[in-house]
């Protein structure tokens, strides 16, 4: 039996990020709830955020943000041996979103699949991929985060409506003469599985379509206990950051920037000041003009400060994911 010679090096070869056109104020959202411009940008920093078409879906995006991780990369698709895509609001039980993503990109037949760790899913696909890499059972990985949870949100709900948008961010992760990927720190809190949920499962929705009162039934939304949340992520996670730092080895004074997942500003700043993160040093804070992205926030904001010229290119990033499950995941990388 022939198996690989032993772990190689792995990192980040590219970035792509894709926002939708259509911004949506608070003022917008505060038509459907009791609420405020400024009461919203209290609670949570955000001031707007960005919603897809309605004809446009999770894949639409992916591709747009996948191609731009490609074009960095500068590899080809046919190169790419799995495509990984996290999402939670592709709205197919079956197929998943990436065997149809890997073929309109015009890949060779990689391995494609999904998966549900909602906004540290793509913490989790970057771990994923570096784990293939270095084994050799992947050459290159394309690790997308994508949600359209404009589908989800119920805008009528005061306490989530005005925290979701929509987005996609992709990364391709391959070989590499040195390690790019520090080790993960991830886990999950599935005591705490209720503070982040859709309110309905879908077979609920099936039963309720078969009652005399079909003409009522709602689709289900995703629902949040705010503060049950920021005092889970500031509280009970936050030192996960330290140790994926100890892990990679680094300090926070060894940081080119701070990339967490954008769920609120508040518990961002509270990181910042557990961490001990310098004042220079750079702050993801993408969630004032695209709200909470989920499995997207974490690599739309890494695109994008690239490209603003915010993070270096071949600088060292700290990236953090968490949200439903509870779940989490931390890790230092190599900006491409």
């Amino acid at each position: 039996m022939t198996v690989p010679d032993g772990p190689r090096h792995a990192r980040i070869h590219g970035v792509g990020g894709y926002r939708p056109e259509r911004i949506v104020t608070n003022e917008e959202i505060c038509q459907h709830i009791d609420s405020s411009d400024e009461w919203i940008q209290q609670r949570s920093g955000i001031k707007e955020r960005r919603f897809a078409r309605a004809d446009e879906t999770v894949v639409d995006m992916a591709e747009a943000a996948s191609r731009d991780a490609i074009a960095m990369a500068g590899i080809t698709p046919d190169q790419i041996s799995v495509v990984l895509m996290a999402t939670v609001t592709h709205p197919y039980q079956t197929p998943a979103a990436a065997p149809i993503l890997a073929e309109r990109l015009g890949t060779n037949g990689p391995a494609a699949f999904d998966i549900s760790a909602a906004c540290a899913g793509y913490c989790y696909g970057i771990s994923l991929a570096n784990d293939m890499v270095r084994a050799g059972s992947a050459d290159y990985v394309l690790v997308v985060g994508v949600e359209k949870l404009s589908d989800f949100t119920d805008k009528h709900d005061r306490g989530s409506a005005f925290i979701f948008g929509d987005g996609a961010g992709a990364a391709i992760v391959g070989p590499s003469d040195f390690p790019g990927i520090g080790p993960t720190i991830w886990g999950s809190d599935g005591e705490n599985w209720d503070k982040i949920m859709q309110k309905e499962p879908w077979t609920g929705l099936r039963a309720d379509m078969t009652s005399a009162d079909a003409g009522s039934v709602e689709w289900p939304h995703f629902a949040m206990q705010g503060q049950s949340v920021f005092r889970w992520a500031v509280y009970t996670i936050a030192p996960v950051v330290d140790q994926a730092l100890a892990a990679a080895g680094v300090t926070a004074h060894d940081l080119d920037v701070f990339i967490p997942h954008q769920a609120n500003m508040r518990i961002t700043d509270a990181m910042i000041k557990h961490i001990g993160i310098p004042p220079e040093i750079p702050v993801a804070r993408d969630i004032a003009e695209t709200g909470n992205t989920s499995a997207a926030s974490v690599p739309l904001a890494t695109a994008r400060m690239l490209n603003a010229g915010e993070a270096p290119h071949g600088g060292l990033a700290l990236q953090f994911g968490f949200g439903a499950g509870l779940v989490y995941a931390a890790q230092v990388v190599i900006l491409p």
